[in-house]
């Protein structure tokens, strides 16, 4: 696809392909092509399923905590699904969903969050970096992955995700400034969910839109709809091949929501209202690409029901493999601390290991 997507900062709505019931908009870029939305849409079944499993895990004490981006998946699926095998992703805590879209298992995705180790898939492997949970810390270690491909004549291309709220951490500034001085291969996708835990958007920032934040950097920047995918896919797909071929970062603020809490310890209704979410509900980005698919007969009663079936079965792995207790070694907590140790840690994993040998604990 060439179709260029993008518009001045701060020029109006946000770039949308398909409104809330699935139709094309007038005037809109050309769509994807219908298997590839396809695709999308299964990916993000799947998304919105691991979404409520891993809330359902959570209840059952089989994970201390999860995120939810349910609401969000476009953006998790879109981020993932316009990358190539050799690109990089850059993820927040919050997105899980992409990636298991982008094909790493979602046993080993949850590991962070059950509490067995910093992070359970190989990040070279997959091209995936550990999900970042302080705010905005993963943005100059992206930055520094797509200069150093850069600078060894790689075209990989570096997607680096965070919330509306990183956007007012130092670290954005640094990391931005750095990609657009550098000219770095990487695309900065904001998805703004309208909260930073319980900040809404209007404390956090007065500038037009997130997106206008790239203007001091000398970035493009471009808002889209964060809830539809095809127009999702096709700005960050631009953003890409912009990055790829030497033209530098790009920062997309994605129009999104939040739909559940925070996380599971978050009490929403002290900071937005019941009708607040309400209102976005008719936005969920799932049903309005269904629609456009079902009436373009790509999806169909049956399609649907294999679509469901690889979904259930994706969560019924889930809990097969984070029902398992899982054999830990409280040494553990000890190494990659450093990468060359230190007297003061070592005294600490000495102190650590009499007292297991006291109690009877064996230890590694």
């Amino acid at each position: 696809m060439t179709t260029a997507v993008t518009r001045p900062t701060g020029s109006g709505a946000p770039v949308r392909v398909l409104d809330e019931s699935g139709r094309r908009v007038a005037g809109s870029p050309v769509l994807p092509p219908v298997e590839e939305l396809l695709a999308g849409y299964r990916a993000m079944v799947a998304a919105r399923r691991l979404n409520e499993q891993a809330g359902a895990l959570v209840r059952q004490g089989r994970l201390a905590v999860y995120p939810s981006s349910h609401g969000q998946e476009a953006c998790q699926v879109a981020a993932a699904s316009v990358l190539a095998e050799r690109d990089w992703l850059f993820p927040t805590y919050r997105d899980t969903a992409a990636i298991v879209a982008r094909g790493v298992d979602p046993v080993e995705v949850l590991t962070l969050l059950h509490g067995d180790w910093h992070c359970g898939y190989d990040p070279v492997a997959h091209r995936v970096a550990p999900q970042a949970t302080p705010l905005a810390t993963q943005l100059p270690h992206a930055v520094g992955v797509a200069h150093a491909a850069r600078l060894k004549g790689e075209d990989t291309v570096v997607m680096a995700l965070c919330g509306d709220g990183a956007t007012s951490e130092g670290d954005f500034h640094e990391a931005v400034n750095f990609a657009a001085v550098f000219t770095a291969p990487v695309v900065f996708l904001v998805q703004n969910n309208k909260y930073a835990i319980s900040v809404p958007l209007a404390r956090q920032s007065v500038a037009p839109s997130l997106a206008a934040k790239g203007v001091g950097y000398g970035v493009p920047g471009i808002q889209v709809d964060g809830n539809d995918l095809a127009a999702l896919t096709l700005v960050l797909s631009d953003a890409v091949r912009r990055a790829r071929t030497g033209g530098g970062p790009t920062l997309v603020e994605a129009d999104t929501y939040r739909i559940q809490a925070h996380t599971n310890a978050d009490d929403a209704s002290r900071y937005r209202t019941d009708d607040e979410v309400l209102r976005w509900i008719p936005r969920d980005p799932l049903t309005r690409l269904r629609a456009y698919l079902v009436d373009e007969g790509a999806l169909d009663a049956e399609g649907e029901a294999e679509i469901t079936a690889a979904a259930e079965e994706m969560a019924a792995r889930l809990r097969d493999g984070l029902g398992a207790e899982a054999v830990v070694d409280p040494m553990e907590l000890f190494a990659h601390v450093t990468g060359h140790g230190g007297s003061q840690l070592a005294e600490q994993r000495e102190l650590l290991r009499a007292e297991l040998a006291a109690d009877g604990t064996a230890t590694r």
